[in-house]
C-alpha cells in the first residue's frame, strides 16, 4: 500500500538532487579572485539554474500546481551573458535547455498568492555560504490547505554523518506524520535513515545554532537569551536552512531567527522545507511570541515575527527569555 504523498516526495527528491548537481558544478568554479572581487555572478547563475530544474520537474509531474519561488526570469531576459551561462550549465543535464524554455521553467516559480495546494522553493538558500564554498541548501516544500505536507532539503556541503569531516552532501526529507529522514545526496539507492532532535532538557546544556551573517538575525539578542539561560557552549554558525538540518539531527538544540527590524517579515521559502523536517524529527517551530507559523499569506509570513526552532523540550524557556529581553 502506498503512503500519502509518495509521488510528490519522489518528485521532490529527484528535483532537488538534479538541482544540486548544477549548484555543485557552479560552486566548484568559484576562484579566489571571484571572492576577492565579491563577484556574485556564480550564485546568480546557480540560483536561476536550480530554480529552472526544480520547476521543470514539478511542471512535468504536477502541471496544475503553482510554485512560489524566489526568482523570476526578468533579469535573465535582459541579460544575454547570464542567460548564456545558465543555458550552458543546463545543457549538460538536458537537451531541452533552450533560452526560452529555461525562462519559462523559472517563471513557473512566479506565483505569489496563497492557494489550496502549492509548492514553495528556495533554489539556493545561503548565498554567501555558497560563494564562500561553505553551507547552502536547496529547499522545496508542498503546502496543502495551509499545512506543510512534504519537505525536501538538499545540503550539498553538509556531511551525511555528523562525525564525518567529509562533506559528502546530505538530503533530508519529511512527509507529515511519517517522520524525518536523511540520506546521501548523491546516492539515490541509499536507504533513508530516521533522524531525531536531541533530548537536551536543561538549558545550561543546550547549544545554539546561528546564522553566520549577523544581518540575518539579531546576534545581540541571541547573546542576551544565552546569558539568561546559562548557555555557555559555543554556537554552531552556518548559513542557510542547513541549520534546520543540524537541529533536526540533534547536533544543536536551538536556532533563533530574530527580527533585525520591526517591519521585516520572513519569506515562506526560507523556512517551509526546514520546518516540517524539524517537526517530524520531534522538534518545535514558532515565531518569537510562540505563535505557529502561518503559510497562508502568499510569499511572506505576514502575521509572524521571526522564527524560533528548538528540540521542543527547551521551547517554552526560550520564548520566556525572548519576552524578558524585549524581543516580543
Amino acid at each position: 500500500m502506498s503512503s500519502a504523498y509518495e509521488r510528490e516526495l519522489e518528485t521532490a527528491l529527484a528535483a532537488v538532487r538534479t538541482a544540486a548537481v548544477v549548484c555543485q558544478a557552479v560552486q566548484s568554479q568559484i576562484t579566489p579572485d571571484v571572492l576577492e572581487k565579491k563577484d556574485r555572478s556564480p550564485v546568480t547563475v546557480a540560483d536561476f539554474s536550480s530554480q529552472a530544474l526544480v520547476c521543470r520537474e514539478l511542471q512535468a509531474a504536477f502541471p496544475d500546481d503553482p510554485v512560489i519561488g524566489e526568482e523570476d526570469s526578468a533579469e535573465l531576459r535582459t541579460n544575454a551573458e547570464f542567460l548564456e551561462r545558465v543555458t550552458a550549465e543546463l545543457a549538460t543535464l538536458t537537451d531541452s535547455a533552450t533560452p526560452e524554455a529555461i525562462c519559462n521553467w523559472i517563471d513557473r516559480g512566479g506565483s505569489s498568492e496563497f492557494s489550496d495546494r502549492f509548492w514553495t522553493l528556495d533554489p539556493i538558500d545561503g548565498t554567501k555560504g555558497f560563494i564562500r564554498g561553505q553551507q547552502y541548501a536547496i529547499s522545496l516544500a508542498l503546502i496543502v490547505n495551509g499545512q506543510i505536507e512534504v519537505a525536501v532539503l538538499g545540503c550539498p556541503n553538509l556531511p551525511i554523518d555528523a562525525n564525518s569531516e567529509e562533506p559528502t552532501g546530505a538530503l533530508l526529507s519529511a512527509v507529515r506524520g511519517q517522520g524525518a529522514t536523511i540520506r546521501p545526496l548523491e546516492d539515490d539507492q541509499a536507504e533513508p535513515q530516521t533522524i531525531q532532535v536531541s533530548r537536551t532538557g536543561e538549558t545550561n546544556l543546550a547549544r545554539f545554532c546561528e546564522s553566520v551573517e549577523a544581518g540575518h538575525s539579531s546576534h545581540g539578542h541571541s547573546q542576551q537569551v544565552a546569558e539568561r539561560l546559562n548557555i555557555t557552549a559555543e554556537p554552531a554558525r552556518l548559513d542557510s536552512q542547513a541549520k534546520y538540518a543540524v537541529v533536526s539531527r540533534g547536533e544543536a538544540d536551538i536556532y533563533m531567527r530574530l527580527p533585525t527590524r520591526a517591519d521585516y517579515r520572513e519569506k515562506i521559502w526560507d523556512h517551509a522545507g526546514g520546518v516540517l523536517i524539524l517537526e517530524e524529527a520531534g522538534g518545535k517551530v514558532t515565531d518569537v511570541t510562540g505563535k505557529p507559523l502561518e503559510m497562508t499569506h502568499g510569499r511572506e509570513m505576514k502575521n509572524n515575527r521571526g522564527v524560533i526552532v528548538t528540540n521542543g523540550l527547551l521551547h517554552d524557556a526560550v520564548i520566556e527569555s525572548l519576552t524578558a529581553v524585549g524581543v516580543c
